[in-house]
């Protein structure tokens, strides 16, 4: 296997970090709609939390996007 082909299985997988931030995204909201329609009077408190989760899980992705940006970078060409 020569190093492009390598490159481009490598930033494949980078995009795996996308599928797994839209898997916990989704979790985060899920819970949070689950949780406030359980109990209204904490929503305010369980808003927060649940932003501050998102951006912890969207974090991930952007990590896995930074990462095959530089291995496109080191494509030979």
């Amino acid at each position: 296997m020569d190093a492009t082909a390598a490159a481009f299985i490598g930033m494949g997988l980078c995009a795996l970090g996308f599928f797994g931030a839209a898997i916990g995204i989704a979790y985060v909201f899920a819970k949070t709609i689950e949780t406030v329609g359980r109990q209204p009077n904490a929503e305010g408190r369980v808003a927060k939390y649940c932003w501050i989760g998102f951006a912890l899980v969207e974090a991930v992705a952007l990590y896995g996007l930074v990462l095959a940006f530089l291995i496109m970078g080191k494509i030979p060409g």
